[in-house]
């Protein structure tokens, strides 16, 4: 009896593993060479720059402040730092950075409110801004309503804390203040003297304008012109009494 031979299988022998590494480093090489083509090529970089509502600064300027330049890694674009260069300018508010890809970058501006304005050493009008920051009358436009700050060092703490307050006011509480001007004591070191297009005088400081302009409105709208303090304790005398006791004092 003839014997029967079973078929004997071939089993695949495996690929070395020394054929995988190569095929790895091959891909890593081809990603590599991809990445760099990438970053080289301008589809990776800013192609486009945009600034909407800015009024006080031009796009050029804004540009050279911001940092940024065409040509540069737009991934390595950060919004954050070129919002703390703009808002170092002092015109600006908030700077919201929009990164579109490929190659385009936007920034909307919100820029400080006008709320006084000021003669130059020139005598150029200047608008002050909510900031302290002072900017030419044709960049800003004129808003009559506003007051005129006189005799101010532009060094002078107390003309920036102004600006915040004046800015945090409504407009319907300062339309009548038509001039500001220092007036500092030992007890009051921030006092201010201003006059109103109504004819009065007033007497307060930056500390308190805030809570005291409601009084002053009062005042002034049913009193006729005179001297109003408005200090630790608020007070309103009419020129013409202040006239007589000058005179008494006089005799």
């Amino acid at each position: 009896m003839s014997k029967t031979h079973m078929p004997v299988l071939k089993q695949d022998k495996p690929k070395p593993k020394t054929a995988k590494k190569i095929i790895w480093i091959l891909l890593l090489l081809f990603a590599a060479l991809l990445t760099i083509l990438f970053f080289r090529s301008s589809v990776s970089q800013v192609t486009e720059i945009h600034f909407t509502g800015n009024t006080f600064n031009t796009d050029e300027q804004l540009t050279k402040q911001s940092g940024l330049h065409i040509g540069d890694q737009y991934f390595g674009v950060d919004p954050t730092l070129v919002q703390e260069r703009l808002m170092e300018l002092g015109t600006i508010k908030t700077a919201e950075v929009v990164k579109s890809f490929p190659g385009e970058v936007s920034i909307v501006v919100t820029e400080h409110p006008t709320v006084a304005y000021e003669l130059s050493d020139s005598g150029e009008l200047q608008a002050i801004l909510s900031s302290g920051t002072s900017v030419p009358v044709t960049a800003s436009g004129i808003a009559v309503e506003k007051p005129i700050l006189t005799n101010w060092d532009a060094n002078d703490p107390n003309k920036a804390k102004l600006s915040k307050v004046l800015a945090e006011i409504p407009g319907s509480l300062t339309s009548d203040i038509s001039e500001i001007m220092p007036s500092p004591t030992l007890s009051f070191p921030d006092r201010i003297k201003m006059y109103t297009r109504s004819k009065f005088e007033v007497i307060t400081s930056v500390s308190l304008l805030r809570d005291k302009v409601e009084y002053l409105n009062q005042v002034t709208e049913i009193e006729r012109p005179g001297v109003i303090t408005m200090l630790e304790a608020d007070s309103y005398v009419p020129f013409e009494e202040e006239v007589g006791e000058d005179a008494e004092e006089g005799q």
